[in-house]
């Protein structure tokens, strides 16, 4: 006799691949659409480029450190509920951030935004695990990447058009805007994927799952690697304004012009990846990105110490960069996750947490290097290194098998 067939997903590989998409895209577009004002607020506030580029630190930390409740919690409560209550909070830093009177004021604002955006890598990840595995998430995490990168690679350009059309204030009206849309699109369009158990996010249970994933080397490297390339596209968004807009030249709407050419990297390695991973599958296409990195650090870290920086020479190396991490995130993002079905969220959120925390640690070196060139010159190539050597020691590492247990309540 036999075996029933297994039922299908609750949602589709594409209805997973959008909602993925645009729950992912929400923390880098609101970095991505505000980056082009960064000089202008420097002038707006009578302040200092080193205050404003703390708008951007603690946007990462909110988004960084969110990211270790937000995940527990949607395997306890639910992924739509969550998904909701920290899109309300994104909301509310939003509308904070567009009445924000002083830089002070701003920067608490952006750390409120950043904290409630941080729920769309958590939760997109978390999902893709709760239906699919291996290769077909590799597939999904390679869709919702070329998707994404879409939106970011438009936000530099709707910024800078924003700014000079309608003035900075009313980049946080869009954001408001966005944040609204992505409200409507978890209420409309997202079934839930995952049963409410609280006994999941007890506090010692919540303990056993951070420490059970601390203690697996193949969760760890995976997210150290995502941490060194992912990472280094948040670290270079807080000095990157000043190299292109103050050094290089370039006005507010061509540095979010420029950006398209990072974006568009990212999106054709995106797409190559699509052509590509059927043929040769997921796991063999990080070497290929991982080598594209390597050119991209060491153009970096040699071409911006022996001339004056050009839009070609900086943006060059980073779209190679850029081309490389498409290569390397639908293999590691869903080999960090296939190991934990009861722990989804968790296991989500605390490599969303590395990867940001990678960011966070990136922006801060460059903060204190201070002069933006020589920081952009020895800060990436040096997460780049860090990536690759990761990955050297994680292909040594077996997986672990996928863990049924459910955490006991406390």
């Amino acid at each position: 006799m036999s075996a029933h067939p297994a039922p299908p997903p609750l949602m589709s590989e594409r209805r997973v691949s959008l909602i993925g998409a645009a729950l992912v895209a929400i923390g880098p577009v609101s970095m991505a659409l505000f980056t082009p004002a960064m000089p202008e607020i420097v002038r707006a506030f009578g302040t200092t480029e080193a205050a404003v580029k703390m708008t951007l630190s603690l946007y990462f930390a909110g988004f960084a450190f969110a990211q270790l409740i937000c995940g527990p919690l949607s395997d306890g409560f639910g992924r739509k509920p969550v998904t909701f209550a920290f899109m309300g909070i994104y909301v509310a830093g939003s509308l904070y951030a567009l009445f924000a009177p002083t830089i002070e004021a701003l920067i608490v604002a952006r750390c409120i935004q950043g904290f409630g955006a941080a729920v769309g890598v958590a939760i997109s990840r978390a999902i893709v695990r709760d239906l699919f595995t291996h290769e077909r998430s590799a597939r999904i995490m390679n869709l919702i990447g070329m998707i994404l990168g879409i939106g970011p690679a438009f936000a530099p350009t709707l910024g800078g058009l924003t700014m000079q059309v309608a003035g900075w204030h009313a980049i946080f009206l869009l954001m408001v805007a966005v944040g609204i849309a992505i409200m409507l699109m978890v209420h409309f369009a997202m079934t839930e994927t995952v049963e409410r158990d609280l006994s999941r996010i007890a506090p010692r249970a919540l303990i056993r799952s951070y420490g059970m994933l601390l203690a697996t080397p193949y969760f760890v490297l995976c997210s150290i690697i995502l941490a060194g390339a992912v990472g280094a596209l948040y670290t270079q968004a807080t000095i990157l304004p000043f190299i292109l807009m103050d050094r290089v030249g370039l006005s507010p709407t061509a540095f979010g012009a420029g950006m398209l050419m990072q974006s568009g990297s990212y999106f054709a390695g995106s797409a190559t990846v699509r052509l590509l991973i059927g043929r040769l599958g997921a796991f063999r296409l990080v070497p290929i990105g991982l080598v594209f990195i390597a050119v991209g650090s060491l153009l970096l870290a040699v071409l911006l110490r022996i001339w004056e920086p050009t839009f070609l020479s900086v943006m060059g190396p980073l779209g190679l960069f850029a081309f490389g991490i498409a290569f390397v995130t639908p293999a590691t993002l869903s080999a960090a996750m296939a190991p934990f079905p009861q722990n989804a969220g968790a296991a989500s959120s605390l490599s969303g947490f590395v990867q940001m925390g990678g960011g966070l640690v990136g922006g801060s070196v460059c903060a204190m290097i201070g002069e933006p060139v020589t920081a952009l010159a020895t800060v990436i190539p040096t997460m780049g290194a860090i990536a690759i050597l990761a990955w050297l020691l994680w292909r040594r590492v077996p997986e672990p098998a996928i863990r049924q247990d459910k955490p006991k309540p406390s």
